[in-house]
């Protein structure tokens, strides 16, 4: 009962506030139907959800957009299972849907060697950072002592 009794409180407070704002436009016909409102949104969150509790112990099923097959048919880039589009590389795609590389493949059941980046792309990057000499230990200088 004290739990009931908190929750009319609660809802008695919240109500007031709303009308000591002076922003607040209420005629006295509002007040019963907020202070309602305010209950049942009390209400609500006191009990446990037993619809949200089951959705959460439920993995989502989330079907791909293209076959693993088709999603890396081209070398120029890869399909997207989440919206089926082309991309050279997956990273800032799949963050702009706050998921990492790995999240991406559990979420569609692929191997732990799925690429994320497109293989002509990767090349490309591939021999650029070798014309700059990325990846090189710097030259020994001759006897600098002499």
């Amino acid at each position: 009962m004290t739990d009931m009794t908190n929750t009319i409180e609660l809802a008695a407070e919240l109500t007031v506030a709303w009308l000591g704002n002076s922003n607040t436009r209420a005629t006295t016909a509002d007040v019963p139907a907020f202070l309602q409102a305010m209950h049942d949104t009390l209400v609500k969150l006191e009990a446990p959800d037993t619809v949200a509790t089951e959705a959460k112990n439920e993995p989502e099923q989330h079907t791909p957009a293209v076959s693993v097959r088709k999603s890396l048919a081209s070398p120029d880039h890869i399909i997207s299972m989440i919206d089926g589009k082309p991309y050279r590389t997956l990273r800032r795609h799949l963050s702009g849907h706050g998921m990492t590389p790995d999240d991406y493949r559990q979420r569609y059941g692929l191997k732990a060697d799925y690429p994320i980046v497109a293989p002509s792309y990767s090349e490309s990057r591939r021999a650029m950072a070798k014309t700059i000499g990325l990846g090189r230990k710097p030259r020994q200088a001759a006897n600098v002592s002499e």
